[in-house]
């Protein structure tokens, strides 16, 4: 079994109130989940609305969120001060950005590598207030630039201070090997997403329960052991149509490993 088995609760935001998730969550048998917040997810960003009644939610249910989601970049950048506030309110360890909108993308090698010094002065400021902070990647980041290197490896040039939240889903569904990957940047690897890919359909609409999608979780699972730091594992599903039967089903799969 992987060492933290956590929750995104991301992928419950259209099953709320949480009171019943977080109850779900803790009788499947998960301790820990990730949280998600910020302007950037719009009226769908309610975890941190009121950090201290959402912590107190998750220690009636014996639950712990050493992670969390928080975007746009910039909240990072323009209000430290709410960010430790979660931080030190929730407990957590690790901030995690998780996508940068399409608009702001540029297809070259020097904005990526700029973006990526961005988040290193993040991760160094975070790192000097006992936090670590990493960037959680999708697919887009392994499209080939003009000049033939891959986004991801810009941003990490730009941040050597960056950790990463590798989403192996989002690996799968760029057609990329994420064993390589995992062995290539396991130093920077502190937490994976653990997200299954359908072999036909739409690729956030019809994401399967873990163990039944394109994913070839023994081999990752072992590489993450063997080849990184990561020691937090989170389950997740863009859209599942039913969270319930999702989070108990890919739990009880990924603990057999």
């Amino acid at each position: 079994m992987p060492k933290r088995l956590s929750f995104q609760l991301y992928s419950a935001r259209m099953f709320q109130p949480w009171e019943g998730v977080v109850e779900h969550i803790a009788a499947c048998g998960y301790k820990e989940v990730e949280g998600f917040g910020g302007a950037a997810y719009g009226a769908k960003g309610t975890v941190f609305d009121d950090p201290a009644a959402f912590r107190a939610l998750l220690d009636k249910h014996g639950l712990t969120m050493p992670t969390t989601h928080l975007m746009p970049l910039a909240l990072f950048e323009t209000d430290m001060k709410r960010v430790l506030q979660i931080g030190k309110t929730m407990g957590i360890t690790y901030f995690y950005c998780p996508f940068v909108m399409p608009e702001e993308r540029k297809n070259t090698a020097a904005y990526w590598k700029g973006f990526g010094k961005r988040c290193g002065e993040i991760a160094k400021r975070l790192r000097d207030e006992g936090y670590g902070f990493g960037w959680h990647n999708h697919d887009f980041e392994f499209k080939k630039l003009p000049d033939g290197s891959f986004s991801i490896d810009r941003i990490f040039e730009g941040g050597p201070l960056l950790d990463w939240e590798i989403d192996i889903g989002w690996v799968i569904a760029a057609k990329q090997n994420p064993v390589k990957w995992i062995k290539k940047y396991g130093e920077r690897i502190t937490a994976a997403h653990i997200k299954d890919m359908p072999a036909k359909g739409d690729l956030h609409q019809d994401q399967p329960d873990v163990g039944n999608g394109i994913g070839k979780w023994p081999e990752a699972i072992k590489a993450l052991r063997d080849h990184s730091r990561c020691v937090t594992y989170v389950l997740e599903n863009d859209n599942p149509k039913d969270y319930t039967s999702w989070a108990k089903n890919s739990f009880n799969y990924i603990s057999k490993i």
